[in-house]
């Protein structure tokens, strides 16, 4: 069980701090400061509070749960054995027929799992753009569950958080946010109105590419207890290793997430003025269509992806990602090592735009960043014809 109560957050501490400390007690066995990993799938039930088996729960998972709890100001919080996996739990609690609303350039998974789903009769989806805050609004009516991502992936556009929170609540429909760009450094969406928060902990959470996790923070105990039940019967349970792993991660997020943050406003504005790409989407933009209200909403960070759209053509783009010392060309994100990836090359995201990179900065220097994409776009990019 994992309960908010007497913790971090309960003592006035900095978030910066909890991250640290939540979670993070001495092992009561053997006063060890760095947790065990417990891999035991059994319990002696003779114990007191014993679980009753390892798909119920391990103490290796509890530390996580309560310090991402603790994070995201939530009741209690599940882990999954990935992101998916938790969104998948959270749609799998939407009623036989009932209406989703979605970003209709959200995460590639989602938008999948959705469609599947659809497919199969079993829910209705509204795709919407989540930046279109009369329109989100509108798409509530009916609907049973909202669900919208803090920045999306990889337009990297802001939702009204608040003023949608509103009307998902006056429409009877709960609202589920995607918090996995801003991190709970950014942003604290169950402090916005959400019902639940969900993140893909593979990313910025774990923070070193090194382990598949997810979780769903949620703002009652009963809708955490729908979410363990489903846990437990489809068996989407993490592993204690990773589990241990992203609890490790999650020790340095607050000096992490900032500086790549950092970095990466600082890389889109020299980008935007780089005559071989043509578009930048950033929220630290005056020019991107979200700007005020993610300064607004995110005054504590404005993500850490940056997608650009180059000239030439999308056999361009893929020789600039081909082209790269420092970035490692590799789908995900989230970690100290920076990454990029053109994204129509999956057949799920071929709308976007052909060119379109999208980067996930590390925390390496941004100048060496800067230099060896640029690097990379002189010596991919688009040929000029012999004179």
């Amino acid at each position: 069980m994992t309960v908010a109560g007497d913790g971090p957050a309960d003592r006035g501490w900095a978030i910066a701090t909890r991250a640290v400390r939540a979670g993070g007690e001495p092992d009561p066995g053997t006063g060890a400061i760095a947790p065990p990993v417990v891999t035991s799938s059994i319990y002696d039930l003779d114990r007191p509070a014993a679980q009753a088996y390892g798909r119920d729960g391990n103490p290796t998972w509890t530390r996580l749960e309560t310090a991402l709890c603790d994070l995201e100001g939530g009741a209690e919080a599940v882990l999954f054995g990935s992101g998916i996996a938790a969104i998948s739990a959270v749609l799998a609690s939407v009623p036989p027929g009932g209406v989703v609303v979605a970003p209709i350039d959200a995460y590639l998974g989602t938008r999948e799992r959705l469609a599947e789903l659809e497919a199969a009769g079993r829910i209705r989806v509204r795709l919407v753009q989540s930046g279109a805050t009369e329109t989100v609004v509108r798409a509530c009516d009916g609907a049973g569950l909202v669900l919208l991502e803090t920045l999306t992936n990889p337009l990297v556009r802001v939702p009204d958080l608040p003023s949608i929170a509103a009307a998902a609540r006056a429409a009877g429909a709960r609202l589920v946010v995607d918090n996995t760009f801003a991190t709970p450094i950014g942003c604290q969406p169950l402090r916005l109105g959400a019902d639940v928060v969900v993140h893909s902990a593979s990313k910025y959470i774990g923070g070193h590419s090194d382990a598949i996790l997810g979780v769903a923070v949620t703002a009652s105990a009963e809708e955490a207890g729908g979410l363990r039940r489903h846990r437990h019967d489809h068996g989407a349970i993490p592993g204690q290793l990773e589990a241990w792993l992203a609890l490790r991660g999650l020790r340095t997020l607050a000096v992490r997430v900032p500086r790549q943050m950092a970095s990466a406003t600082w890389l889109a504005a020299r980008l935007a003025e780089d005559p071989r790409v043509t578009r930048v989407h950033h929220p630290s933009l005056a020019t991107h269509p979200d700007h005020e209200r993610a300064r607004r909403l995110l005054a504590t960070g404005l993500g850490a992806v940056v997608s650009i759209e180059l000239t030439g053509t999308a056999e361009d783009a893929e020789a600039v990602c081909a082209a790269t010392d420092l970035w490692t060309h590799a789908t995900s994100l989230g970690g100290v090592e920076s990454t990029l990836e053109r994204r129509a090359r999956w057949p799920g995201d071929a709308h976007l735009p052909p060119t379109l990179l999208r980067l996930s900065v590390g925390i390496e220097d941004k100048a060496d960043l800067l230099r060896d994409l640029g690097r990379a776009i002189a010596r991919g990019g688009p040929r000029r014809p012999c004179a």
